[in-house]
């Protein structure tokens, strides 16, 4: 097994950040074995999990998140809101810490002000909640992590890792009617915007990974920029924010208990001052995306948000070329989520440089998928995971962009299940890894959701899945095109397609470039297309 999980998985040194202490527990490894790894796909099942966990926790208990985004009155379960839950939990005795990007006003689009209002409760209550500004200028950072620990070991701790904010918009199922209290996006997709997303719940050696991670994010003394400023001031003191911010308290090491070997992999930027754990940045998202692409034989299935830039396109045309048989399927959102005048170009733009690099590597062996709910609105795909030929997969928070890779904070776990499983074809690559139970079950469940099937027979095989979704999504385009005439087809598939980006728009490509999807990479990194 070391020897499979050393050819997927990132060594210490090819991590690239010597300064990390994820990787502290060996210094030939950089992941955990032993893990019980479970996907969480939608935003209602997720919250409602998470609720009753989090209502499981007991006085000396410990709770630590970070998110890009968290509104106070979200709903988890029932009418428990999120700032009500985080707020008893810390007057019951649990100690509550937490970071929050600081974010932008909500006059710009943003979600300053639901942060400190979060902040404000939960910290009047005994917690400590910071918004965090130790970012990369026009960054942010965008994990998603929530830790359960506690004490002395009395339970199994948990964390939870993937794709999916505390937040507005999240609290869908798999009927993708919305939720009902909605985000705010782009009319194309009504009143209550369908949302497709993932996570995934961890248990065993990977937590005090993960635990190690929000570690060197809580106690770096490093300032926010403008941390003098009267603006900043004014945001700490509106906040209640701790005066400092305490070291952590040790945690009871997890045992294993599961199957799967879980490697922690994050983006940190390059920037000033520097990060005291990560000096230099940190890419390993990507690299290990590299590695892991190199192994790939049959099939690629992706979910994500953007699927941008010229680095995602070399990515998976060097494993077209690479690999004859392969085959690649990618679902994405139809339309941006703020479709404007500024931002509709830029992402168009973005996403077609891509598609026609891919189509002219792989011509028939790409497809690119967009969903939509029973009722024809779009459903709108926020979910970041990749699935490499039922061996490797990863969830996170990472989209298949340049700002993931380099410029945000990112936080992504990738599997590798030591359980195979025994279903025809046991070894779908021919490489001797097998498929893998963790891999090859979440492919699975995707697939029979989008295709609105509950059997599974037909999709194991890699070229069936392929044309499974191929045919599917012909059906739904032909019914649409007859005027929806006759029984809606089984499958929320169609294909992707995208206006053509007009003269005028050509304005959009530096905008893209700077802001929208810009290189955090230090300068040497970057004049020698390094990660």
């Amino acid at each position: 097994m070391a020897e499979d999980l050393a050819r997927w998985f990132l060594l210490p040194r090819e991590r690239g950040n010597p300064r990390t202490t994820v990787d502290r527990h060996h210094p030939d490894v950089a992941w955990t074995e032993g893990n019980r790894v479970e996907p969480l796909i939608h935003g209602r099942p997720y919250f409602e999990r998470l609720h009753r966990a989090l209502c499981a926790l007991d006085q000396g208990d410990y709770l630590h998140f970070t998110d890009w985004r968290a509104d106070p009155d979200q709903l988890l379960e029932g009418d428990a809101s999120v700032a009500q839950v985080i707020a008893d939990l810390a007057e019951r005795g649990v100690g509550v810490r937490a970071m929050l990007w600081e974010s932008h006003s909500e006059h710009v689009g943003f979600q300053l002000e639901q942060h400190l209002e979060l902040a404000r409760r939960a910290n009047n209550a005994g917690a400590k909640v910071v918004l965090d500004q130790r970012v990369r200028r026009a960054g942010s950072h965008h994990q998603k992590l929530v830790l359960l620990r506690h004490a002395a070991g009395r339970r199994e701790d948990l964390a939870f890792v993937g794709g999916i904010d505390l937040c507005h918009g999240r609290r869908d199922d798999r009927r993708h009617l919305g939720d009902p209290q909605p985000e705010r996006m782009d009319r194309g997709y009504g009143p209550t915007p369908p949302w497709h997303d993932v996570m995934m719940q961890i248990r065993g050696p990977a937590v005090d990974d993960l635990t190690e991670c929000f570690r060197e994010r809580w106690e770096d003394p490093s300032p926010a920029e403008g941390h003098r400023s009267p603006w900043r001031v004014a945001i700490a003191r509106s906040a209640r924010e701790p005066e400092d911010q305490d070291r952590l308290p040790d945690a009871y090491p997890q045992p294993p208990g599961g199957t799967g070997a879980v490697q922690v992999l994050r983006t940190y930027p390059a920037k000033h001052p520097p990060y005291p754990f990560a000096p230099h940045g940190e890419r390993s998202i990507v690299r290990a995306y590299r590695k892991a692409f190199r192994n790939a034989r049959r099939l690629i299935y992706v979910e994500d948000q953007y699927f941008w830039s010229h680095d995602v396109a070399d990515l998976f045309v060097d494993a077209l070329r690479r690999a004859p048989e392969l085959k690649i399927i990618v679902i994405v959102p139809r339309i941006p989520d703020r479709n404007g005048v500024i931002s509709g170009p830029a992402h168009r733009i973005a996403r077609i440089e891509v598609l026609e690099r891919l189509r002219e590597a792989g011509e028939d062996r790409v497809a690119v998928y967009d969903l939509e709910n029973d009722a024809g609105t779009p459903i709108y795909v926020h979910a970041k995971c990749v699935v490499i030929d039922d061996v490797w997969a990863a969830v996170g928070s990472d989209n298949l962009n340049r700002r993931s890779w380099t410029h945000d904070s990112e936080l992504t776990c990738a599997v590798l299940d030591a359980e195979r499983d025994t279903r025809d074809p046991t070894d779908p690559a021919g490489l001797g890894d097998g498929a893998r139970v963790f891999a090859r079950d979440l492919r699975l469940e995707l697939m029979r959701e989008h295709l609105q099937t509950e059997t599974h027979e037909s999709l194991l095989e890699p070229d069936e899945a392929f044309e499974a979704f191929r045919d599917s999504a012909r059906a739904l385009d032909a019914w649409h095109r007859s005027g929806r005439l006759g029984e809606h087809p089984l499958g929320r598939l169609r294909p992707h397609t995208l206006e053509s980006v007009r003269w005028w728009e050509i304005w959009a490509k530096p905008l893209y470039l700077t802001l929208v999807d810009p290189d955090g990479r230090p300068r040497s990194m970057k004049r020698a297309g390094r990660f």
